[in-house]
């Protein structure tokens, strides 16, 4: 991952992130509340040597101090120390009890010795600090007084009496506040980081571009109203969906600029990723440009195109496969434009066998004669072979992708199936991507007076309650000498193939 995605990681995760960051500091802070403070009160001693003389002489004695100061320090903890004070305050502590709440350090290269204690009472412990001191003081004069007799050579002296203090030494709330800051962030970034990586889910193009390297045809955003309102001519149209929907249908066209493929099959891994709803819509947006077209609902399984466009289903792609009724009868024109629908007609037991027999290839030929685009809306490619057979008479293959709902390994899954079969594949539409965030996919947009821009259509159409120039009179505008991808070549009516044999 490189550093983009690990901020588009943050952007996705920032709220799990700031959580973990709230639930750090809660901690920190309920530990400060709850934990009772404890006080330390110090006192500091000097360590000097007896004697007199010339300043090597003095300067060999310092040395041996400097030599002693360690050995005080580690009688500080000893009962020959301890006992005498909890004796002289009238403790009801052991000396192990008392040791864990002393301290003694001493500075390298100096003859200074400090004495800390802490406790709950910040009297109790200056008076357990002074009286450690001055116990540390007798101790050291009787373990330094020569057996032969003599003073000792060694003296204690405390330059820092014990003080009670007024603030508490712990708990340190800054300081807990700030590690439970800086715990709960790095616990968010980590847990963010497991998830993702962990999470295999498709939520953007970079997670796309991990199994394919198929042009992203268009994006189009999750839209509460699309479940109510799913087709292109129900959504305002200056709508970021309605702008999505002709982005699609002018980099199909960009997309199939080589092969000039006259029939699309659009198909997904898994049911519910909005196959069907971009077929409708993708067909709908070329008819608005002026295409004659044809939308097949191809799905015998489970048919849904009828229901957006609240056609009859009866009769319609069985009926004519089944040589039952001529397809001349069954195609049912839609809107003002000239889009026409056949539906499925009856599901039938063998779905797989109807869409790969000749009489379906036949079917594909004969309108590819007729109109400029059809339009094919299959079932989806991993539950059953429908997909993958049907592709196999169609001119090119889209695969729509349900963001947040597809899986990486069903995607190479769906993609090795049209391989395997040699489909030509011309690209992906992402659906129900977020309107905001990181894996947004969003389009420029201005007001009505003004030109709204898509990636490959030209900026002189223009976002008016109109419709702009013809789609394909603007492509010629911008490439002079592209060749027609959906030819108009064929009769303007379906009637005028009645005399056309199904060859």
């Amino acid at each position: 991952m490189d550093l983009q995605n690990y901020l588009s990681l943050l952007r996705r995760n920032w709220v799990f992130i700031a959580a973990a960051t709230l639930f750090g500091v809660l901690i920190g802070g309920g530990t400060s509340i709850i934990v009772k403070p404890t006080y330390t009160a110090d006192t500091q001693l000097f360590v000097a040597i007896q004697s007199s003389g010339t300043v090597q002489e003095l300067q060999q004695g310092n040395t041996f101090s400097q030599a002693r100061v360690q050995s005080y320090v580690k009688t500080v903890d000893s009962p020959i120390v301890l006992q005498p004070a909890i004796d002289a305050l009238g403790l009801t502590v052991t000396t192990d009890q008392l040791a864990q709440k002393v301290k003694a350090t001493s500075d390298d290269k100096t003859v200074l010795i400090t004495i800390a204690v802490s406790d709950e009472s910040p009297v109790q412990a200056a008076a357990v600090a002074q009286a450690v001191s001055n116990s540390l003081i007798k101790a050291v004069d009787n373990l330094e007084r020569p057996k032969a007799g003599g003073s000792s050579p060694v003296s204690l002296s405390i330059i820092k009496p014990a003080v009670a203090p007024s603030t508490p030494s712990a708990p340190n709330t800054r300081l807990n506040l700030l590690l439970g800051l800086l715990v709960g962030i790095a616990i968010g970034v980590l847990a963010a980081v497991l998830r993702a990586t962990l999470d295999t889910r498709i939520r953007g193009e970079a997670d796309l571009r991990r199994i394919t390297s198929a042009p992203l045809l268009g994006a189009i955003s999750f839209d509460q109203d699309a479940a109510k309102k799913p087709l292109l001519t129900q959504a305002p149209t200056q709508s970021p969906r309605a702008e999505s929907f002709r982005q699609l249908r002018t980099n199909l066209q960009f997309a199939n600029i080589s092969d000039a493929a006259k029939t699309v099959l659009v198909t997904s891994s898994l049911p519910g990723e909005g196959k069907s709803t971009t077929a409708t819509n993708l067909a709908i947006a070329l008819a608005q440009a002026g295409q004659n077209v044809c939308l097949i609902d191809a799905d015998l399984r489970r048919p849904m195109v009828s229901d957006y466009l609240g056609l009859d289903r009866t009769a319609g792609l069985t009926t004519a496969l089944l040589g039952i009724a001529d397809v001349d009868d069954l195609l049912q024109p839609w809107g003002s434009d000239n889009l026409f629908v056949l539906t499925s007609g009856q599901i039938p037991p063998n779905p797989s066998e109807l869409l790969g027999s000749s009489q379906m290839q036949r079917l594909i030929e004969r309108f590819e004669g007729i109109f400029d685009a059809v339009i094919i809306d299959a079932p989806p490619l991993l539950p059953v072979t429908d997909a993958a057979v049907l592709s196999q008479h169609v001119g090119g293959v889209v695969v729509v992708v349900g963001a947040q709902k597809l899986r990486l390994q069903d995607l190479e899954k769906s993609i090795s199936a049209l391989d395997l079969v040699g489909s030509n594949m011309l690209g992906v539409v992402l659906n129900r991507l977020p309107a905001k965030g990181p894996d947004a996919y969003a389009y420029s947009y201005y007001g009505n007076d003004q030109a709204y821009e898509e990636p490959f259509e030209s900026s002189t159409i223009r976002s008016s309650g109109t419709r702009g120039p013809d789609l394909d009179s603007v492509i010629r505008e911008a490439v002079p000498n592209r060749p027609h991808i959906f030819p108009r070549g064929g009769p303007a009516r379906l009637g005028a193939s009645a005399n056309h044999p199904e060859d």
